[in-house]
């Protein structure tokens, strides 16, 4: 059988964006059973209500949605069960100093096939104020209009 190549999208986190300021981002591994890949591959999960938590050097993906393998018997999974992360210790223990500081999270951005393995690209966030939410749509819309009116012009200098 042929090893699968690139990077396969299953799930984003859109809302993660949104309601927060992104300030790193890693990749981490995930500890899965076999019902749980084979439900994955049928492009099926949920990132919405998920987070990151440290304990005792370890971190934990809570909420995250993978429905149950609808080709699965006794031996299927849990839906929302914690899923263990797999990351480099320096990693664990940089995320571990930073998220004890107030007003920082760490949040599911993604989740993914890279080269055949389940990854979840995961982030450390800041919550955003609502204000800040609001100059950020702002910003959005200004830069889409401004790209708007940049087309109109180039198009009428090409007829």
């Amino acid at each position: 059988m042929a090893k699968e190549k690139g990077r396969k999208l299953i799930a984003q986190n859109k809302k993660a964006r949104h309601d927060y300021q992104i300030l790193d981002t890693y990749e981490a591994g995930l500890v899965l059973s076999g019902t749980e890949v084979k439900s994955l591959r049928q492009g099926r999960a949920s990132l919405v209500d998920g987070f990151v938590q440290l304990d005792g050097h370890e971190a934990w993906l809570h909420n995250v949605h993978v429905p149950e393998y609808s080709q699965g018997t006794w031996t299927n999974h849990s839906a929302r069960r914690k899923r263990k992360l797999l990351l480099h210790r320096e990693e664990i223990d940089k995320l571990e100093a930073k998220s004890q500081e107030t007003g920082h999270t760490i949040v599911p951005l993604a989740l993914y096939f890279k080269d055949g393995r389940a990854k979840v690209e995961i982030a450390l966030a800041r919550g955003k104020k609502e204000f800040d939410k609001r100059q950020t749509l702002r910003e959005k819309q200004d830069r889409r209009e401004a790209e708007r009116t940049m087309s109109a012009i180039r198009r009428k200098q090409r007829a």
